[in-house]
């Protein structure tokens, strides 16, 4: 009996030797963060506290693909403005930017949903918020379809039931035949997914008018012709990284020199829609210079690119029809406004 008590008052006083050494450990370790300016491991959980609510923030829209909401905001206003031959109203805009922003935003997010196994293995897409694990698989998915299938109902109150449908309609395309089938089955993925990439001019288009017209189809194809050689530049620059996804990209199955013959087909095409487009909405001398000038430039980059600029040629491909989608739609607005 002695000798038991003995022995429990012996790992007793081990374990409060060990608990010494730890918080001697700690003041150790808390004495040199703070002379190196690094401050208290308290303050840091504190400060790691407070900026996991912003991280949430940031990796949720993060899952809309912002670059996509950019393109919305490049193509549906000019839309609209042209459609209104004026401003159409600021409440409109507004309305019909949010059921656009909506539809985007979820088909992003449900679209990293599908592809989070893809994801994790492409060096471009692995710190994504589903693959790295910050956000659950099942809560994105959540938040994407609610995000897209709410722009139909937003659209139909606040603009028109054309609008809402042609929202609803890029949303189930982008995350039904695109996202499941086309991007993982086909070498045309990055052509027949241009649908719903091209669908903002025409829901802004439609969100004023209440039609489809000439015009508003014109402003769909002018994005739509536009998109390949886009992303055909990018597919170039990160071909290896599609290959060991499995993902069948022009570049990866049909090779370089096929896909570069295309990205100058499609600028060409790019540029002839968009002088029709000019024709068929009666602008002036302002649109039709910067359409050429635009268009012939974006030409030019995919005539370099083919002609074997490596890296350096697919970048500034990538960059000029970015920054030429967006003049060709300010030259739109311009024009309209400046020269009636």
């Amino acid at each position: 009996m002695r000798a038991a008590r003995c022995s429990i008052r012996h790992r007793i006083g081990e374990i409060t030797a060990r608990e010494h050494a730890l918080r001697a450990a700690e003041r150790e370790t808390y004495r040199v963060r703070t002379e190196a300016g690094q401050g208290s491991p308290l303050s840091d959980a504190s400060a790691s506290a407070r900026s996991r609510p912003l991280q949430m923030l940031r990796d949720y829209f993060t899952l809309t693909k912002p670059s996509i909401m950019l393109l919305l905001l490049i193509t549906t206003v000019p839309a609209m403005v042209l459609a209104a031959e004026g401003w159409p109203g600021t409440r409109l805009v507004l309305a019909t930017l949010l059921g656009g922003a909506l539809a985007a935003g979820g088909a992003g997010a449900v679209n990293m949903w599908i592809d989070r196994d893809i994801d994790g293995l492409m060096k471009r897409t692995q710190n994504r918020p589903i693959p790295s694990g910050r956000i659950p698989a099942h809560h994105a998915a959540i938040f994407g379809f609610v995000l897209g299938l709410s722009s139909g109902p937003w659209l139909y109150f606040t603009a028109n039931g054309l609008a809402a449908l042609l929202a609803l309609g890029a949303f189930a395309f982008y995350v039904a035949a695109y996202s499941l089938y086309l991007k993982r089955k086909t070498v045309h993925n990055t052509v027949l997914g241009g649908v719903a990439g091209a669908m903002p001019p025409l829901i802004g288009w439609a969100a004023v008018t209440d039609s489809i017209t000439v015009e508003g189809l014109l402003l769909f194809f002018i994005v739509f012709y536009w998109q390949p050689p886009h992303f055909w530049a990018l597919a170039l620059a990160l071909e290896e990284d599609y290959r060991g996804a499995g993902i069948p990209m022009m570049p990866v199955i049909l090779g370089e020199r096929v896909t570069k013959m295309q990205t100058v087909a499609y600028a060409v095409l790019t540029l002839c829609v968009t002088l029709m487009f000019g024709a068929a909405a009666s602008l002036g001398a302002l649109y039709f210079a910067v359409a050429l000038v635009g268009g012939l430039g974006f030409t030019w980059f995919a005539v370099r690119m083919y002609q074997g600029t490596g890296l350096a040629g697919t970048r500034g491909m990538f960059r000029y029809s970015t920054l030429y989608l967006a003049v060709l739609f300010a030259a739109m607005v311009l024009d309209r406004v400046l020269l009636g």
